[in-house]
């Protein structure tokens, strides 16, 4: 005989589950079949997963359920782990000498199982941005020519935006459709040291750092000043949002390294917050700094102890309290370790949603979990390792000779899985370097500076992924 729980109750217990547990539990009959399929578990589901999910609605996916975004998108993810090298189109983009090699993806839309997912890259010259679609390596549109050369960008690829300022430090918004500027403001900051959009549950913001130690952050679309703090005396130079952004952590670096996090709410509703709320983590000599993907909370540092320069790990856990009618933050020290001297000195490093820390130093990747207990190692010499990028489903590691290896992050354990090499088909032999190479759902690029040659946009597009 079948036992039926009151509706309301069994939604509120099923509201604890993930997608896997989920799936078991509508195994069970028709009723918890039906529960567990419900609308509201999946959306919630998916806008912990992916924040823009709050600013879109199904039909425009062609979708009816937010069960099947949830499949589809992570269809998408794992489609590069899937594929082969020979799944990828190569193209390349030979730069003008004018054009600023650091490109940002614009576009909105990953692979789709009907093959209609198109990459799209934003890039600056001195005085134009343009984007290009990467898999027919053409341009798509160029703005009008600017008066006063840009010196920043940043893109907001939910909504097709991007973010610009000029030496004049005028801030303006793109609309990489049209050749008018959606918002402009200048003359509010003094010489801007950073620049990021993000898309927030309170909407899309703009924030801009300057050379005084300010952070101003705007509303998007009309660059509406929403608050403006003084955060260090000096520059702040670095930026990192939590997964959901709840938190965000800036450091300061001059002399001795400043820190601060600041929780985003009192940043974003100035009105309901008599000042906003931040604390500071005394770690001195910070070189990279990761938020646990879909952790919202838990952050690690990766610093440098001196003289002996050793890398040393710390993982916090942000925590909000309230003390009478004030609101606080307290970082909890969760883990930390060192490397041994002989194990290098890491330059780049992520974190998977498992706690798993993945570092690279010259010739090796390294696997640790928290605690420093190694996990694995990959060696590379005489190869050396340029860059590393980490996500919650890839690593790719990006060698000397523009060479790129993907790995995947194992389901089941802690480990990573080598999956293949996309060797540089760079027609042109290597003179310069690596300077970034990022991925979307559907396409991985890299920028080498050839110095004193032009700069070269390397694009790999995955085409065919059953």
């Amino acid at each position: 005989m079948e036992i039926h729980l009151p509706s309301v109750p069994m939604m509120e217990i099923l509201s604890y589950l993930d997608a896997y547990s989920l799936l078991q539990a509508a195994q069970v009959n028709k009723n918890w079949n039906e529960l567990a399929s419900s609308d509201v578990l999946w959306r919630k589901l998916c806008q912990k997963r992916w924040l823009y999910c709050y600013m879109f609605t199904l039909p425009l996916h062609g979708l009816e359920t937010w069960k099947q975004f949830f499949f589809n998108k992570t269809w998408q993810e794992h489609a590069k782990t899937r594929a082969k090298p020979e799944d990828f189109t190569y193209k390349e983009f030979p730069m003008e000498f004018e054009f600023r090699a650091h490109p940002w993806y614009i576009s909105r839309h990953g692979l789709t199982r009907n093959g209609q997912g198109k990459s799209a890259v934003c890039m600056t010259s001195m005085n134009r941005i343009s984007t290009w679609d990467i898999h027919e390596g053409a341009m798509t549109w160029e703005s009008p020519k600017q008066p006063s050369y840009i010196v920043w960008m940043t893109t907001l690829p939910e909504m097709q935006i991007a973010v610009t300022i000029d030496m004049q430090s005028t801030i303006k918004l793109w609309d990489c459709h049209n050749k008018e500027v959606l918002a402009s403001k200048t003359g509010l900051f003094f010489s801007c040291k950073l620049l990021q959009s993000e898309f927030t549950k309170d909407g899309p913001i703009v924030l801009v750092g300057d050379a005084c130690g300010n952070l101003y952050i705007f509303r998007i679309p009309d660059l509406h000043l929403i608050s403006k703090v003084n955060v260090f005396p000096y520059s702040i130079d670095e930026l990192y949002f939590s997964p959901q952004k709840k938190w965000v952590f800036l450091i300061g670096h001059r002399l001795n390294d400043l820190t601060k996090v600041f929780y985003m709410s009192s940043l974003l509703r100035p009105s309901e917050f008599s000042a906003p709320v931040s604390t500071v983590l005394e770690v001195p000599l910070i070189r990279k700094v990761f938020w646990t993907p879909r952790r919202e909370d838990r952050i690690t540092l990766m610093s440098l102890i001196l003289p002996e320069n050793i890398t040393k790990f710390d993982t916090f856990d942000m925590k909000l309290e309230g003390i009478g009618n004030k609101v606080t933050i307290q970082g909890y020290l969760t883990a930390s370790f060192s490397l041994a001297e002989d194990e290098g000195t890491p330059d780049h490093f992520g974190v998977s949603d498992k706690d798993v820390i993945v570092c690279s130093t010259r010739f090796s990747l390294l696997l640790f979990d928290i605690n420093g207990l190694r996990l694995q190692t990959f060696h590379y010499c005489p190869e050396e390792i340029w860059r590393l990028w980490v996500d919650p489903v890839h690593v790719i590691v990006t060698c000397d000779a523009g060479s790129l290896d993907i790995y995947a992050w194992e389901k089941r354990s802690l480990l990573l899985r080598k999956c293949y090499r996309l060797r540089n088909r760079n027609y042109q032999q290597m003179s310069g370097y690596i300077i970034k190479t990022l991925c979307d759902d559907m396409s991985i690029i890299s920028v080498a500076n050839n110095s004193p040659k032009p700069c070269c946009l390397m694009a790999y597009t995955l085409n065919v992924c059953s």
